[in-house]
């Protein structure tokens, strides 16, 4: 059976996730790249080094994220969500979306490429005055969400 997802099954799905698909836009090029991240229920939070990703959504801060529950071909559930790019520049801010991104991921088993050590180490050292390369925290202001299911 195919079907809607409601309100609060779409919630569920992204709270559960931790890997979505971020697509954005400048001059006609589309990227779709995947992130790691934590939804608290009004944003989704996320981080990234610079790069193609951040430069984009910084020039066109209008996005599309999609995640997806799969248990086999037929029985799974996606959500899309549209909203807008938001960098944390304020220091306290950026601190308490790191933790709470921290706290989400490193309850799980994950890639060293998701950054889980180097935010660790970020959040110990804020106040040290270093060099070291410091990750853009952003979250996604969300205006609009969907989902479809199939269930065998």
């Amino acid at each position: 059976m195919l079907g809607k997802l409601n309100n609060d099954e779409i919630d569920q799905v992204l709270t559960t996730g931790i890997v979505g698909r971020i697509g954005c836009t400048d001059k006609g090029k589309v990227y779709i790249v995947p992130v790691n991240y934590a939804f608290n229920n009004t944003y989704l939070i996320a981080h990234s080094q610079e790069g193609m990703k951040i430069e984009m959504m910084r020039k066109n801060p209008h996005i599309c994220f999609q995640v997806d529950e799969m248990i086999n071909l037929t029985n799974w559930r996606s959500v899309v969500v549209w909203g807008d790019y938001e960098e944390v520049t304020d220091a306290k801010e950026k601190y308490y979306a790191m933790k709470f991104l921290v706290s989400r991921l490193s309850q799980l088993r994950v890639s060293e490429t998701a950054g889980v050590a180097e935010m660790h180490r970020e959040m110990a050292m804020q106040d040290a005055s270093t060099n070291i390369i410091r990750p853009v925290i952003y979250r996604i202001r969300i205006h609009e969400k969907t989902g479809r299911f199939e269930k065998e």
